[in-house]
């Protein structure tokens, strides 16, 4: 797909051999990339963003501080993982700032936010015949209320399937467009896509996103070799009937590569990590760098970045 970021349903595992058809489950034999909604957690930031710097509430330079680490709103109390004081809004992406995020859906109304979640595909029936595509779920914004504006801003009180996140971040990939979905290369005219931000707006989020894989950020693990990549963490509590787990946790990274002209987008969900670690940063950006990694090759990609030379 040439000039454009390419987004297919990926692998899921555990998967199954389809000449064993023996004690095969629907936990096996389901697309979990389609067929799975959860809270896309702070994957949304870089979307809540977007669509600020999009209406020109603020620039990559605007000075957001976050002190004392917590925010109240109408009563609940939303807090960061510490006190990051004062932050650019580059810096929001870079350090995965909840409260910084609550304070810029404070300078949008609920319906500019939901104009631009539902451009982006949150809510809608993705448009692909891959059975089984499920819409999540994105209320009507006459419904939020402000707690709920300002959880949605870094991703919880809607939910989304792991293919429609990666399919929202096109929009970054691809100068402000979200494209259309396909299951096999086409070789004719692309399809027009829906232009959701400016082509501006597209480079300086995918510049926010490179700052957040790189030393300082939260996935310095999603760097591969010969490849710069971007991207956004996420970790969050497993909703349990109406509250969450305080053991089970999501986590997962949504990156692009090339940084400057992406041509993959790679989204990797973990369910219930174990070994100690749940962080999306830990557990599911190395997934990515190495998915990057082989991928380009395959596609023979050329590095962007210098490759050292092995050591004798």
């Amino acid at each position: 797909m040439p000039g454009r970021a390419n987004c297919w349903p990926w692998p899921n595992y555990p998967s199954y051999d389809p000449n064993d058809r023996h004690n095969l489950t629907g936990e096996q034999l389901r697309n979990r990339a389609m067929t799975d909604v959860f809270e896309p957690g702070s994957t949304m930031k870089p979307i809540t963003i977007a669509t600020a710097l999009q209406l020109g509430r603020v620039k990559p330079q605007t000075i957001i501080d976050t002190n004392p680490g917590r925010i109240t709103v109408t009563g609940a109390t939303i807090h960061d993982d510490e006190n990051f004081g004062v932050l650019t809004v580059e810096g929001v992406i870079q350090k995965s700032s909840n409260v910084s995020a609550t304070k810029i859906s404070q300078r949008m109304s609920a319906e500019e936010m939901w104009d631009s979640f539902t451009a982006m595909g949150f809510g809608q029936k993705p448009q692909t015949p891959f059975p089984g595509a499920v819409t999540g779920r994105l209320r009507p914004w006459k419904s939020w209320r402000p707690i709920e504006q300002a959880t949605m801003s870094y991703g919880y009180g809607l939910s989304a399937s792991l293919f429609q996140i990666a399919h929202a971040y096109t929009a970054f990939a691809h100068n402000g467009e979200v494209i259309p979905v396909g299951l096999l290369k086409s070789s004719g005219e692309e399809p027009a896509g829906v232009q959701v931000f400016s082509p501006l707006v597209a480079s300086e989020v995918r510049k926010m996103m490179h700052m957040a894989a790189a030393p300082g950020g939260t996935a310095p693990l999603a760097q591969t070799v010969g490849y710069s990549v971007g991207g956004k963490t996420g970790t969050a509590h497993k909703q349990v009937g109406k509250g969450y787990a305080s053991n089970k946790y999501r986590a997962w990274y949504t990156g692009m590569s090339p940084i400057d002209k992406p041509r993959i987008i790679v989204a990797v969900m973990i369910d219930e990590p174990g070994a100690g670690k749940y962080f999306g940063g830990l557990v599911a950006a190395p997934v990515c760098s190495q998915v990057v990694q082989q991928t380009l090759r395959i596609m023979n990609v050329l590095p962007d970045l210098p490759v050292a030379p092995l050591a004798h």
